[in-house]
This record gives structure tokens, sequence and C-alpha cells, in this order.
């Protein structure tokens, strides 16, 4: 369906992409992984044509449509959203234009009665007569309501232009439909809905770039991974590759070990017995040996996990949190409206909410951020608190400082030598921790956040979005951290694994006030009495 042929990708001295020789085939969904940096949304933007390989080819079949997820939110703004969806198949779309200009016309020839013969044939032949139904399908599936269809881009908040790009992208069954970064934006509902839609494609070719685990998981058949400036192909899923590759790893470090052990003994014997006339035929042949020692195919992956460990300085008694009525406005919207709950030492509780903004308030007053408008919030005399916000721009703009200092601001301990240690164990070591604070990606930014979230020694924990921004590698090392966690957290996301994996009670904010249960995520879920619950708490 697509493949790659010699396929080299080089900026500057730095070779991306080496003699790359890969097949992707029809029916399968192929997550494609790799370290930051390594070159994942390059690799996309190779196989769609937006960017010129260095050398090598990239070869589809004849006659198969591609598609691609556009990530420019701002590129139909004076386009109707259903309009923007069927541009996703462009044949058919400017085949529906070329048939609106010719009805239009007050002239109607012979010519033009053949020329709308024939498109008529293209129309139906493309499925064009339930185009627009399709389209609002995919919108509603993702989250997009009727009342919107008809509506200019710019009238619509970011995330939901985000579920019309992706609506555009999956429209009309492309042959080839390459995703990077799908879910970024996505509310729980969304995901799923594509997770099925996915799941239901038979002969279409998925490409699909990802930090949500068990969105890759759920949908891919093989995984891709870069690395080295190769992609070594691996039949199941993330879990499935992530298990393996643990495995290989290990085998490497052992194989490694046991090379320089070997290294050490025959560099040893050659020292002491090189010029010994007796032992020198022994020497020469140790050399031999020496030089034979193969150690360019026992490669550690790129890959590098920080280290997250958050330790509570001390454990907080049994009054926790009570939260009493509590409401709170913003721009005119109540948000919060009336809301009481409990929370007990050692919970671990994720909010859930179709309304982003009414999760992040909520966050935002147990922080201590903002005030409420009605009702009161009580914490426990022995609790202390560590605040992850979604937005955390406040601690960086302006701030003229290195990351040594910057930490530095957030730390008992001003020893230099102390500072840099949480650094490193975030992935800022040597001059990496002496750069400026504001100039960090969104990634380092969240990872300088968990540096100052650890230094706090809290027993309680407020994380609002935390894996937003982060790669694969950060999001499985905090998961875990927070799964060891002895304390208290309170955390909401988008993410699906992480939820199921943390989470032992659930607090959801509706319209008509909260639904609390101490259960699992996925048996949330699928819960039947639940989900009934919940939609007539949302109505």
């Amino acid at each position: 369906m697509i493949s790659t042929s010699n396929l080299s990708v080089q900026f500057g001295s730095r070779k991306l992409f080496d003699e790359v020789n890969i097949k992707f085939t029809e029916g399968n969904c192929y997550g494609i992984i790799g370290p930051n940096g390594a070159g994942k949304s390059t690799f996309l933007k190779v196989l769609t044509g937006e960017m010129e390989s260095t050398s090598g080819e990239v070869i589809i079949d004849k006659g198969k449509r591609l598609s691609f997820l556009k990530q420019d939110h701002f590129a139909y703004e004076d386009e109707e959203v259903l309009n923007v969806v069927m541009m996703g198949h462009t044949k058919l779309y400017d085949i529906m234009k070329q048939k609106e200009a010719l009805y239009s016309k007050e002239e109607f020839t012979e010519e033009d009665g053949n020329l709308a013969a024939e498109l008529e044939g293209e129309f139906a032949e493309l499925d064009g007569w339930d185009a627009e139904t399709n389209a609002e399908k995919f919108l509603i599936g993702l989250g997009v309501n009727a009342e919107s269809h008809h509506k200019l881009m710019k009238e619509l908040t970011e995330p939901e232009k985000v579920k019309v790009l992706l609506a555009q992208a999956i429209f009309g069954n492309p042959d080839i439909l390459l995703l990077d970064e799908p879910t970024n934006g996505l509310d729980l509902h969304a995901v799923k809905w594509l997770e099925d839609f996915l799941m239901d494609l038979e002969n279409t070719t998925v490409l699909v770039v990802s930090h949500d685990r068990h969105f890759l998981n759920k949908v891919c058949t093989h995984i891709a991974d870069i690395d080295y400036g190769k992609i070594k192909m691996f039949v199941g899923n993330y879990d499935f590759w992530y298990e393996s590759n643990q495995l290989m790893q290990e085998l490497i470090r052992n194989q490694n070990k046991k090379l320089e052990q070997k290294k050490k003994e025959l560099q040893d014997f050659i020292a002491r017995f090189s010029a010994n006339a007796s032992k020198s035929k022994q020497a020469t042949s140790r050399k031999k040996q020496l030089e034979k020692l193969q150690f360019e195919d026992m490669q550690i992956s790129n890959r590098k996990y920080p280290y997250i460990e958050f330790k509570p300085e001390r454990e907080a008694g049994n009054n926790m949190l009570k939260v009493e009525n509590l409401s709170k406005t913003v721009d005119g919207e109540k948000v919060i409206d009336n809301i009481s709950f409990t929370i007990n030492t050692g919970d671990k509780v994720v909010i859930l909410s179709n309304n982003d903004i009414a999760k992040t308030t909520l966050f935002q007053l147990l922080a201590g951020e903002i005030e409420p408008d009605e009702g009161k919030i009580e914490w426990g005399v022995t609790t202390s608190q560590s605040y992850f916000p979604k937005d955390n721009s406040k601690y960086f703009e302006g701030v003229d400082l290195s990351l040594i200092d910057w930490l530095r601001q957030f730390s008992n301990d001003q020893h230099e030598e102390y500072v840099r240690g949480f650094l490193g164990r975030m992935l800022f070591s040597g001059e990496e921790a002496t750069k400026k604070a504001k100039v960090l990606s969104g990634g380092e930014k969240v990872r300088c956040m968990l540096s100052k979230m650890m230094l706090s020694n809290a027993n309680v924990l407020l994380l609002d979005n935390p894996t937003d921004h982060l790669d694969l590698e950060s999001i499985t090392s905090l998961n875990k951290s927070l799964e060891r966690f002895p304390g208290t957290i309170l955390f909401t996301t988008h993410d699906h694994e992480f939820i199921q994996t943390i989470a032992n009670k659930i607090i959801e904010i509706t319209p008509k006030g909260i639904l609390e249960k101490e259960m699992e995520y996925d048996d949330y879920l699928n819960d039947e009495n639940v989900q009934e619950k919940l939609e007539e708490m949302y109505k």
C-alpha cells in the first residue's frame, strides 16, 4: 500500500533517517513511536510529500488516496464546518463545487448537460449522496453538536476545531490514513469514538503517532519503532512492544557487560605478556580476538526515562479534605455549582467532566489560586499540597534565570549540586541545566514543574492534566511514580491508561452536580447504571 525505498533524511550533518526500507500494508494500523527528536512527525510529513527526503523514495500504490491530519487549526477560519470536513476528500469536494457552479448558470448548454451527467456519475461513485450525512455522523461522534455544523470555523472553540480537522482526515474512507497526535485536545468520549472507528476500518492502512498508550494498545496491530535512524517493525500493540523492548534492552546490557569484561581480560593479558617471548604468540592471538569484539550492534536505545519520585515529608492524618457547597462562576457561566465531597487519606481521585473549565477551576480552588463564590474548602492540618497547573506560563514567561536558579527558588537546600541532582533526574544534565527557563519547550517546562513538585515533599498532589506535552517515556515514568506514591492524589487527564492504573475513586462534575464512585475507571465506563445516570445528569 505505502512503502519506502532507501529513504534518508538529513539536516546538516545530522542524519535523521538512514536508508529506511519499510512497507505498510492494507488493513493494518501502525503505531509510530520513538524517543523525542527521533523524527516521528518528520517521517509522516515525508510520506505525505509535505517534506522532501534527502534520498530514496516513498512508493504509494497507484490509485490509492492518502489523507493526513492537519495541525493548522486556523487554516479554514472563514469556511463552514461541514464543508471543512468534506474537503477531506478533495476529488469529491471539487466535483461538488463544479456541480454547484454548473447548476447555478443562467444558460445551460448541451455541453453543460454532458459535463453534468459525467459529474453526477463520478459523484455517485464516490458516495457523494451520503457525503453530508457521513460528515455529520463523524462530527457528532466526536462531540461537535449539530448546531455547530453550519457555523464558520472561527466561531468554534479550539477543542472543537481539533475535532473538525480529525473528522476531515477520516472523511471519505481514505486508503491510507496518517494521524499525527490525533488524541491531542480530545476528551475521553471522543477518543473512545475514534478508537472504535479505527478498529472497524477494514481496508485502510493507518499510521498513527501518539503518546496515548491506551489508544495505541486499542488500535494498533503493529508498532514501528524509530531509533538510531532506523525503523524496526514489531507485530502487536504498544504493551507487547514495551515488554519485548525492556527484555531486549536488558539482554543487550548483559551482553555488553560480558563484552566489556572480556575486553578487559584480553587487554590485561596483552599488557602482561606482550614482551614475554614464551607468551608472545598467545598475546598476538589475544590482540586478534580483541579486534574482533563487536560493540556496534549492541546499542542501548536512545530513549531516556526521567526518574520521578514524590516523597512526602510526613504522613497526613485522617482528616484530609472536605468540600462543602462549593460554587464558582467563570466568565458569566457557573462552572462549579453547589458541589460537596470528602477525600480520605490515601485516596487517588480522578476528576472527570465534559467541561474542561470546570475541572481546571476546581483545581485552582483546591490549590488556593482563586476564591470560591460560595461554600468552603477545609484541608486537614497535617496536609501539605503541591499543585501542577494546566497552564504553567506564569512560572516561565519573562523569567531570565538558568534552570538551576529557577529551581533553586523552590528548594530549601540552595546548594547547586543538590538542585542539579533534581534537574538531572528530569534529564537536564551538564550544560542543559544552565539554559534559560524562558526558552524551554512545552515538555521541558512540564518536567521542570515536576522537579518543583518533587522538592516540595508534599503529601497531597494536585495535578491538572500533567500528561500534556510529555513524551511516552516521561508519561510512563510519571505514571509509575504516582502508582507508588504513598500520599493522596487528585488529578485530571485525558490519558485512559493513566486513570485506569492510578485512580481508586472517580468524581465526575456534571451540570446537575457530581457523581462519585469508588471503582476502577474501566468498570466505571462499562457500568450501565453509571452511564445511564451520567446521561441524565448531562441533559
